[in-house]
């Protein structure tokens, strides 16, 4: 493989002024037609061969417009001077009314001065919208026309706002400063690294061109299968850190190379070589894990998976060809426009070698040390809380956040995440006033914890009853799951009951989540695994490096709780109280997490983490290769990456941190476990706990079975490979038998 990669990269080097055109066009393209032909977003959370799907399928089967997912709109009406019955509020409500049930698609409007339709105190009305043929993947913008059209309501002084029913988690999420605020830290950063501002910017332009063709391909994408609305969010986040990381490691090789004399074309084939061939097993770690995510059994995230591991291809492809493009094009003038009291990556990496002489010495104290640390750092994570996110934690002023505490306010906290609850009957029924209806009327309203039944629909076979049901408890409170549950319990001779809705969705996501993590996790561990096994052909590395990886993400979930579960810090990175309290609870309070973060946080920091190991790992053997002693080769390879290792992860926590500023709970939460996870994954395991476990194992890091070693592919890595001018192909150690 690194004679391949070495022959690309020269050929890049080369042709630089094609490849860097081919990539422009494409990158242009593929962007330009994503803006000229956005394409529809979706964030359809079913899970085929739940309960939760089962009613909603039962929904559309003649129960007439709205009871589908997105054919129902609801506007809230608050008047705060009076009753909305007073003769003048009235009448402006009937004509808001009248004018909404002229709106196009519009079957049906139920006006507030129906039972059911007002709150108490007479204050805050209910109207209802059915729809039927509108686009579903535009809801948004059909709400916002629907709640223009109330203008008489608003004219008399009423307060008209859209109730929304989703999560936080369903709203579209844009692009927008937190993005440049990561290229911007990323940039600071490169500078400080390399002292000259053209080294600096080759990793930028190399990441952004990777980002743009991603969300390109991603958004054309879009046109055949469904998009969740977070997939461009998340490709950004991902592709802008690797996709400069990737291009960073490769330049500081580079820059080494021509340092000692190399010339250019020669470097960058070295370079790629060498590398470049890191890079592709770090990549391919990240997209293994993410690829795993399939497995969970739920569409949505599967599809995060896989769109996200698109932008990691993107920044891959765009490091072993664009990157060399561009250094062959500058040549020695990678070095220009040094920036004053600034030296650069001239270091040799020589405190970075003391501390791996210092670890070296005293193994068994520092590996009782970094275990203590990461253990405290990991524990809060057994406090983790999972449940939907509600617009309750939305951003404050918001008309999502406004209407879900009219809703609350007027009707109860259950009212802002209803139950839709679907039976199917042994026989055909007369109508609502069948005594099978009525039993199963009474057995919902008996249940524990549910507030209001409206009156039963019968679809138009007979077979099937509807009821919505408002439980006692706001859609991220724990109980109401339980109240599915219970319902979804009821046991009547012949009747078959599901419970449909957004928190019974939810409700079944989080179930097939924890049923289906851990072979997810197995399938990640195991593939990583061997991937590495193919690397480096040292069975004892690969185990260790996938379980110190399973150690970072410990502290990344210890942070997660800490922050949202436990809330020390929740208000501090812009979550905003459920209710207004004192200035120390609107700082601390906590926040739920939704079910399927956790599995996807640790997809994608399973592979990142992998990244910094596969570095450290070829610099180790490398050395190891040339001397043979163990103790000395973790120093020098600890030296020979750690500054190349401590920019990058620099690099990675400045743009996880960038978009924690998003309004968007869900990016917050990635925002924090991927910045947290990668400081403490570049610092107290690389720098202290894979060292220590090295030296302790000593010649077992590279014990491999001999007929394991003859049946394995050639496809080691040796990104820090001998510079010697003889050699062509990079050396690899011979494998370490201890007698097998």
């Amino acid at each position: 493989m690194t004679r391949l990669l070495g022959r690309l990269g020269g050929w890049c080097a080369r042709h630089g002024r094609i490849v860097l055109v081919l990539w422009v066009v494409a990158a242009a393209a593929l962007m330009g037609s994503n803006l000229a032909f956005p394409s529809p977003t979706s964030n359809d959370a079913s899970i085929p061969g739940t309960d939760a799907q089962r009613a909603h399928d039962l929904m559309k089967e003649g129960f007439g417009p709205g009871y589908a997912t997105g054919g129902t709109v609801q506007l809230l009406v608050y008047s705060p001077d009076g009753p909305l019955i007073e003769d003048a509020r009235k009448r402006a409500v009937e004509q808001a009314v009248e004018r909404l049930r002229g709106m196009p698609h519009v079957v049906a409007v139920d006006t507030p001065f129906r039972m059911g339709g007002i709150s108490s105190n007479l204050q805050i009305g209910l109207i209802g919208i059915r729809m039927q043929g509108h686009d579903g993947n535009k809801i948004a913008e059909t709400t916002q026309a629907l709640s223009k059209a109330a203008q008489p309501a608003r004219a008399a002084g009423l307060e008209v706002v859209p109730a929304d029913s989703s999560t936080p988690a369903d709203k579209e999420i844009k692009t927008g400063p937190s993005e440049i605020i990561g290229v911007i830290c990323a940039l600071l950063v490169l500078v400080i690294a390399f002292g000259t501002l053209v080294a600096a910017m080759i990793p930028i332009f190399a990441a952004l061109i990777s980002v743009a063709s991603g969300l390109g391909l991603i958004g054309l994408l879009g046109w055949v299968v469904d998009m969740p609305k977070q997939a461009g969010i998340m490709a950004t986040m991902i592709g802008l850190g690797v996709g400069i990381d990737y291009a960073l490691f490769l330049l500081s090789r580079h820059r080494k190379l021509l340092a000692d004399g190399v010339p250019v074309v020669e470097s960058v084939r070295r370079t790629v070589a060498s590398s470049g061939g890191a890079v592709v097993f770090a990549g391919g770690t990240v997209i293994i894990a993410l690829s795993a995510l399939m497995l969970a059994g739920f569409p949505l995230l599967a599809t995060l998976g896989w769109v996200t591991g698109i932008s990691v291809v993107a920044a891959v492809l765009t490091s072993i060809t664009l990157v060399p493009a561009l250094l062959g094009l500058l040549g020695h003038r990678v070095n220009a426009l040094k920036v004053p009291f600034l030296r650069g990556g001239g270091s040799s990496g020589s405190g970075w070698a003391g501390l791996g002489s210092w670890v070296a010495r005293r193994p068994w104290r520092v590996l009782l040390a970094s275990g203590i640390v990461l253990a405290a750092l990991a524990a809060p994570a057994l406090a983790l809380k999972l449940g939907p996110l509600d617009e309750g934690y939305g951003t404050q002023g918001s008309e999502p956040r406004r209407a879900y505490e009219l809703m609350a306010t007027g009707f109860g906290p259950g009212s802002n995440g209803p139950l839709i609850v679907v039976a199917e009957l042994p026989s055909k029924v007369a109508g609502p006033k069948d005594p099978i209806v009525d039993q199963l009327v009474r057995e919902v309203k008996a249940v524990d914890g549910v507030a209001h039944v409206a009156d039963p629909k019968v679809n138009t076979s007979g077979r099937s009853v509807l009821l919505q049901t408002v439980p006692d408890y706001a859609p991220s409170d724990s109980r109401t799951a339980d109240v599915v549950r219970h319902i979804r319990a009821i046991a009547l001779p012949g009747i078959d009951v599901h419970v449909g809705g957004k928190v019974a969705g939810l409700t079944d996501a989080g179930d097939r989540m924890a049923e289906r993590t851990p072979l997810v996790i197995a399938v990640v561990v195991l593939l990583s695994a061997f991937l590495l096994l193919l690397a480096f052909r040292a069975p004892v590395v690969a185990v260790k490096a996938a379980v110190m990886n399973l150690v970072s993400l410990g502290a990344a979930f210890g942070a997660l709780a800490m922050v949202f579960s436990i809330g020390l810090g929740s208000g501090l990175v812009g979550m905003d109280p459920p209710q207004s309290g004192s200035y120390l609870q609107t700082l601390f309070f906590s926040v739920p997490i939704e079910s399927y973060v956790p599995l996807m946080l640790f997809a994608v920091l399973f592979g990142l983490s992998m990244d910094y190991e596969v570095f450290l790992l070829t610099a180790v053997r490398q050395a190891y290769g040339r001397h043979g002693d163990n103790a000395r080769a973790v120093a020098d390879g600890l030296g020979s990456t750690g500054r190349v290792i401590t920019s990058a992860a620099l690099i990675m926590v400045a743009v996880f941190v960038a978009f924690i500023a998003y309004p968007d709970a869900m990016v917050k939460t990635f925002g924090v476990g991927l910045a947290v996870a990668i400081a403490v994954d570049a610092t107290i395991i690389r720098g202290f706990l894979v060292p220590a476990t090295m030296v302790l194992l000593g010649r077992a890091n590279w014990w491999c079975p001999r007929w394991l070693d003859r049946i394995l592919p050639n496809l080691s890595v040796e990104g820090h490979e001998e510079d010697d001018d003889q050699a062509d192909a990079p050396r690899r150690a011979e494998p370490v038998t201890l007698g097998v």
